[in-house]
């Protein structure tokens, strides 16, 4: 085994479950922190925690190779007032209570990945956006951002490292966006969305798993990291791309006021479709990180083989 132990915070959703998936070949053991009990599997055991207060969970992340946190309601609804406060106080609170936590550990994690997102960054139709050059957008969801990784790095963890990965849009088989967008391609419905002109910036879901031990193995990077894949797509291409490899012909459109119909009908908000994230990982690339899915092309066809 490579590593000892490996913690997830909010490990119970889509993107945890492919973490643990991950890391449970790895690791001597993967521990989950989850608002609900789970049974054991193999080596992948759950913690009941609240995400607000310290209980006996705490203990269990001492000497953790690892803890990642995905903490945060889902943001797939309208932002109501109720809303807005429950997204931004799920990811605040865990986040400062584990800073809380990590403090007082004798052995504290080694390496501390807070997942947030590459929606900080502007609506880009212009260039990509990067660690470096990358300009703050404007909105309730970068301001969710901006908040969530203040809290994150204002926590001073002297031996414990932070990085704050930016994750963009994560595509996989059973869980996430892609089930849902290849459902609309098969209905026939799966043309451009909008305009088309917007661009998406994804990642396949095992990109996402390895770039975090690629981070856990080179010991000393820090900060911010961009997780997507080098070759953004517009959304237009995306769709055209699973079609394509789905064997799909038709791809009806749908134009913008229908977009915003149906996120009124199904409560979410069209930002999350119409929004042009065009977000490069340019500190992955300089670090060496070998994508397993660098094109669209190559991912779709990976998840839709499976």
């Amino acid at each position: 085994m490579k590593y000892n132990k490996i913690v997830i915070a909010g490990g119970n959703g889509y993107l945890g479950t492919v973490f643990s998936r991950y890391y449970a070949p790895l690791s001597e053991k993967v521990l989950l922190l989850s608002r609900k009990a789970a049974p054991a599997k193999d080596n992948i055991t759950t913690e009941v925690w609240d995400g607000r207060e310290e209980g006996a969970w705490g203990h269990q992340l001492e000497g953790a190779d690892l803890l990642i946190n995905l903490c945060g309601k889902n943001v797939n609804c309208r932002y109501t007032t109720k809303n807005r406060h429950a997204i931004i106080a799920s990811r605040i609170t865990p986040t400062k209570l584990l800073g809380k936590v990590i403090r007082r550990l004798q052995t504290p994690p080694r390496l501390w990945i807070n997942v947030t997102s590459a929606t900080i960054y502007r609506h880009a139709e212009d260039h990509g956006q990067d660690e470096w050059n990358g300009e703050v957008g404007t909105g309730f969801s970068v301001e969710v951002c901006q908040q969530w990784e203040a809290t994150f790095f204002e926590t001073a963890t002297p031996t414990t490292r932070k990085i704050a990965l930016r994750m963009g849009i994560v595509l996989g088989a059973e869980d996430g966006v892609f089930p849902r967008l290849l459902r609309l391609v098969k209905w026939g419905l799966g043309g451009k969305q909008g305009n088309g002109r917007q661009m998406v910036s994804w990642i396949h879901e095992q990109d996402a798993a390895r770039t975090t031990e690629w981070l856990l193995r080179n010991k000393t990077p820090d900060g911010v990291f961009n997780c997507t894949a080098p070759q953004p797509v517009s959304n237009a291409e995306l769709m055209r791309t699973i079609r394509t490899e789905a064997g799909i012909n038709i791809g009806i459109p749908t134009p913008e006021w229908l977009l915003e119909c149906g996120a009124r009908l199904i409560g979410t908000e069209t930002e999350l479709i119409l929004k042009s994230r065009w977000v490069l990982p340019n500190r992955l690339i300089k670090s060496g990180y070998p994508f397993l899915y660098p094109d669209v092309q190559s991912a779709t066809r990976a998840i839709l083989q499976r």
